[in-house]
């Protein structure tokens, strides 16, 4: 079993409880404490973050790959993304089977530390706080820094104070998706497995998928595998944003069928097949217009960001943190159900 203690067989009804808290209790208790540990601890030094890793590894990768023709670079990419799925779900395995044979606290405690490592709130609250800050008190060139720094790849030295709003907006909408929710999703789905996989075909798009010259055929395989991933999450994600406006009041009254009609008009506008689905709903309930200049406007006639609409941006994301139990509770039932 992926999920059970090792001790725990099937037969007796008493034996089936047990079994049916280690495919359903255990997996959730790890998810509670690993977002607890993310909102008490943050992440780890780069040192010691999987992820940093993921991504040394990755570096590596491009650095070796072939950078002329089509077909070369894109085989080359689509080994090396396949051949590291391989390993990060061996490990993955190896991790599981490992916290499996310890204690039942100790299994929960470890497995959620390694899980934490594959999902991040905080730091992407850290990161919009930030710029919520340099806004707040008028110093735009800040703004863009941070901006610039931690959020966005595009390019930020001309945008005004709405536009790093919205730009920043839109992060933490997308990365509510690929930062938390998916993560979540994937470990209840197959375990510590699942949850590396995820986050090492997300930061492989995140390094290697851009429509550049050298990039173009090397990232295609990790770019079309993660927008295959994130369609369910995305979604997920963007219902969950809805949900959210509902524990705030100032986000209550602009009523979650504003928001969810921004969602259904706006969500394709977006080159990405799934980040115009938890942009477009955080669009839509925080009553802004957000617009990536020359590619898309999603929201389009509501009022422009401002800082304010950052610091509720930062509220929704952890709300949407809390609320993904929910979906991986759905999935942990399933998965108990299907077995």
């Amino acid at each position: 079993m992926l999920w059970g203690h090792e001790s725990y067989r099937q037969g007796s009804g008493e034996v089936d409880m047990m079994v049916d808290f280690a495919n359903i209790g255990i997996p959730l208790a790890v998810i509670l404490v690993a977002i607890l540990f993310d909102m008490l601890l943050g992440d780890p030094p780069n040192r010691f973050h999987p992820v940093a890793w993921m991504g040394n590894w990755i570096a590596f990768g491009r650095r070796a790959a072939p950078r002329t023709g089509r077909f070369v670079p894109f085989l080359y990419g689509l080994l090396l993304i396949a051949g590291s799925v391989v390993v990060m779900s061996g490990i993955g395995y190896l991790l599981q089977v490992g916290c499996q044979k310890l204690p039942l606290v100790m299994n929960v405690v470890v497995q959620a530390a390694i899980l934490k490592c594959a999902f991040s709130s905080r730091s992407l609250s850290n990161a919009a706080n930030r710029v919520f800050a340099a806004l707040k008190v008028g110093n735009v060139v800040l703004g863009r820094q941070e901006v610039s720094y931690h959020l966005v790849s595009r390019d930020t030295s001309q945008l005004n104070e709405a536009q790093l709003a919205a730009a920043t907006i839109e992060s933490v909408a997308e990365n509510s998706s690929d930062s938390v929710v998916a993560p979540l999703l994937f470990y209840s789905l197959a375990g510590l497995p699942g949850a590396l996989v995820y986050r090492f075909v997300n930061t492989s798009d995140a390094m290697l998928g851009y429509r550049t010259m050298e990039l173009e055929w090397l990232g295609k395989p990790a770019a079309r595998l993660d927008d295959v991933l994130n369609w369910i999450p995305a979604r997920f994600t963007a219902i969950l944003i809805l949900v959210s406006a509902l524990f705030f009041k100032s986000m209550r009254r602009r009523t979650v069928a504003s928001g969810f009609r921004v969602w259904w008009r706006d969500h394709s506008k977006t080159a990405s097949p799934n980040a115009g689905h938890p942009m477009s709903a955080a669009a839509g309930v925080l009553g802004v217009e957000l617009e990536k200049v020359g590619h898309y406007r999603l929201g389009e006639g509501q009022p422009l960001p401002s800082c304010n609409s950052i610091h509720e941006s930062i509220q929704l994301l952890w709300a949407v943190t809390w609320l993904s139990l929910l979906p991986c509770v759905c999935v942990l039932v399933w998965v108990a159900w299907w077995r």
